[in-house]
């Protein structure tokens, strides 16, 4: 039995990791709910309907890691780069969901499902990173391919749902596109949480651009699923682009493989992936979507993959459509699921 810290409780990604422990993903003896200060008092079970054995909610500055066996953080990467190592020298398993320590060599970067191995054995510095929430869905689709026929090139376009602009990311799209239902020629204006106004609109920038023009969302992309795959040279290109979506992250991924493949044996090979629904064209429809991933939580912890084909005039060359929920699989229950390996592993509880 363990005692879990959720740091960022109160935040869409907290959130859900209460909903998934009360859901007994993990066994726990209990839960501490980590906020701002202006957050105390307030009873997150009662709030959430949970059952879970939970303390009362305390900031940072007034966690005791002592009897402490886990902290998922879910508070962004300053707040982890400022605190996350504190408890993780106290002894701590930190499992860390913001881009603090992803490609530090020290720390693992981990998808249960594509590098188990990273987790062998208890890492040194008692900190794991979890991958972006696009990388993740991304790698879980790449894995068995490249085990088919070896990955060359991926080029992959994500179109991401307003949750992961966390609470205010959601309350500004639908108070937006209230606004505009009331009044179409309202524009918005620009600034909050996705620099440009969301509602009716695609913005084609998440994060701020580089010298090169890559954004820090793109940037991500291109990095982390090298480390996770073990494939330091593979090349990838990425364009990140926020739409008005509630929830989910959709992906159109094409790639470049090593060897020849036929539509029927990616299908064939996704499908045998445990954890990924995939879509044949026979089905109808042939593809996931956002809104029908959300609709059940049996969907929300999959990874769905449709449109699948191979490229009549090169047959070394696939496309897909990746859809998964970008706060459970991308977030909160890949976390969790780390926490799940090292139980597994015998090294952590």
């Amino acid at each position: 039995m363990l005692r879990i810290a959720v740091v960022g409780a109160t935040g869409a990604v907290g959130r859900e990791c209460l909903a998934l422990l009360d859901g007994g993903i993990v066994p726990v003896e209990q839960v501490v709910p980590v906020g701002s200060a202006r957050s105390l008092g307030r009873d997150l079970g009662n709030e959430l309907g949970l059952s879970l054995p939970m303390a009362e909610l305390v900031t940072l500055d007034d966690l005791d890691p002592a009897g402490l066996d886990v902290a998922v953080f879910s508070a962004g990467a300053e707040i982890s780069a400022r605190e996350a190592e504190r408890l993780a020298s106290a002894g701590v398993l930190v499992v860390d969901n913001s881009s603090a320590f992803r490609m530090r060599p020290d720390v693992p970067l981990v998808v249960p499902q594509v590098n188990p191995g990273a987790l062998d054995d208890r890492p040194g510095p008692n900190l794991v990173a979890n991958p972006n929430c696009s990388t993740i869905q991304l790698v879980r689709a790449l894995k068995p391919l490249h085990e088919l026929a070896g990955l060359e090139d991926v080029v992959v376009a994500t179109y991401q749902a307003a949750s992961g602009g966390g609470v205010r990311g959601l309350r500004e799209l639908a108070e937006g596109s209230r606004a505009i239902l009331d009044d179409p020629r309202a524009q918005g204006t620009p600034g909050g949480r996705f620099g440009q106004p969301l509602s009716f609109n695609l913005v084609p920038e998440i994060g701020l651009q580089d010298d090169t023009g890559l954004t820090h969302e793109e940037r991500k992309l291109v990095r982390e699923p090298r480390k996770i795959l073990g494939l330091p040279d593979l090349r990838v290109s990425a364009t990140a682009v926020r739409v008005p979506v509630f929830d989910c992250h959709s992906e159109a991924v094409h790639v470049r493989l090593r060897e020849p493949v036929t539509t029927e044996s990616v299908e064939a090979a996704l499908a045998a992936t445990p954890g990924l629904r995939a879509y044949g064209r026979s089905q109808s429809p042939s593809y996931p979507m956002p809104r029908t991933v959300f609709a059940r939580p049996e969907d929300r912890a999959l990874v769905h993959v449709g449109r699948i084909r191979v490229e009549p005039e090169d047959d070394r060359a696939a496309a897909l459509w990746v859809v998964a929920d970008n706060l459970w699989v991308g977030a909160a229950l890949n976390a969790l699921q780390i926490v799940e390996l090292g139980l597994k592993n015998g090294w952590l509880g």
